[in-house]
């Protein structure tokens, strides 16, 4: 957040004390990532205390009105206007939309669904996967014959809708490995590209295991036991 100076906890006016939308949607996005219980509270519209005594009601009419709002901020000030960090979530893809100096509470919310409206429209997650299975690759002088590449993780992509329309994947492996291969060792590489060959992401491809160096006396056994078998 290199554009975040906070001189306060409240977020009153002070001196000195500002931030940006960009680095508001950062602390927005690390609270939803890293603490999801968040969401237990900010998604409640209407609640009571004192036995039913006294009313809450959120001010972040996103969460009634907006299909998938899950939270997140609402505040206001003379000096900053209406502001809202405005959560949703569709389909397993959660957005983040930040308003700031809107000049009414109905205009903060208006411009929140409109760039919600946006992303959902023209955005989707994509997880990428090779063609086919990938099958082991031999292994120069190791233990085993062969070592199983698996592909990251982290493959669940955020494409534009005509992007992943038009995607196919390039696969990239060498023929064979030399020992030892330590489990996370990168191998090779799933390129994904659009329709008009423009790279979209570079996936990497792992070590599934280790494989030791074969030792003297294992390629000892070895070439005794092609011996025996020729002869």
């Amino acid at each position: 957040m290199n554009d975040t100076s906070f001189v306060n906890a409240t977020g009153l006016p002070a001196a000195g004390h500002l931030t940006s939308a960009y680095d508001i949607a950062l602390m927005s996005r690390e609270l939803i990532l890293n603490h999801p219980q968040i969401r237990e509270f900010t998604t409640i519209w209407m609640d009571s205390l004192r036995e039913g005594e006294s009313m809450l009601v959120n001010t972040n009419k996103l969460i009634r009105f907006y299909e998938g709002a899950t939270g997140l901020k609402t505040g206001s000030t003379d000096s900053a206007g209406y502001c809202l960090s405005a959560t949703a979530e569709r389909n397993g893809m959660e957005l983040i939309a930040v308003v700031m100096k809107g000049k009414t509470s109905d205009e903060r919310f208006a411009d929140a669904r409109a760039m919600l409206d946006h992303g959902f429209a023209t955005y989707t997650l994509v997880s990428v996967t090779p063609d086919s299975a990938l099958a082991p690759i031999p292994v120069v002088l190791g233990e085993r014959s062969a070592v199983q590449p698996v592909l990251t993780t982290d493959n669940t992509l955020l494409l534009e809708k005509t992007a992943a329309a038009g995607m196919n994947r390039e696969l990239s492996l060498p023929e064979s490995v030399d020992a030892p291969v330590c489990e996370g060792d990168r191998l090779g590489e799933l390129r994904v590209k659009d329709a008009g060959g423009n790279t979209l992401a570079v996936l990497p491809i792992f070590a599934g295991e280790s494989v030791a160096h074969v030792t003297f006396w294992q390629m000892l056994l070895r070439v005794l036991r092609i011996a025996f078998a020729a002869g």
